[in-house]
């Protein structure tokens, strides 16, 4: 896909309001920008899908004391960001590639600091 500006900043936009929706725990709107068929991935020890995701999303954002966003890079079909999940004991990153069509996030790929959040967020995705 080319990376033409009105492309790039539609997909800024997506990527922008993806990362507000599950930072501030708006799951509805999290479930809502992933595509029916979304292919997600992680590192974690645990299956996932999208429900998984956004529960997983959730108990972070419920555990942690703020989530910030530390970096970011967006093109026209998708984005890196990564993330601080600052937890009350320490500070746990989590990198996430997101792939973008349309108005949708077609691909989620999640790589977390498992020491650290199995440190700082025990039991986060044990089933």
């Amino acid at each position: 896909m080319s990376d033409r500006p009105d492309e790039r900043n539609a997909a800024m936009d997506l990527v922008d309001f993806w990362a507000r929706s599950w930072t501030n725990d708006d799951r509805l709107a999290v479930r809502r920008l992933l595509a029916p068929d979304a292919e997600i991935e992680w590192n974690l020890d645990a299956p996932v899908d999208d429900e998984e995701l956004a529960q997983t999303l959730h108990r972070i954002v419920v555990f942690a004391d703020s989530v910030g966003l530390a970096a970011q890079t967006v093109v026209a079909d998708g984005a890196t960001l990564v993330y601080d999940l600052a937890a009350p004991f320490g500070t746990a990153r989590m990198v996430e590639f997101l792939a973008v069509s349309g108005r949708h996030i077609t691909e989620v790929r999640q790589v977390y600091d498992v020491t650290a959040i199995d440190r700082f967020f025990p039991g986060l995705y044990e089933q």
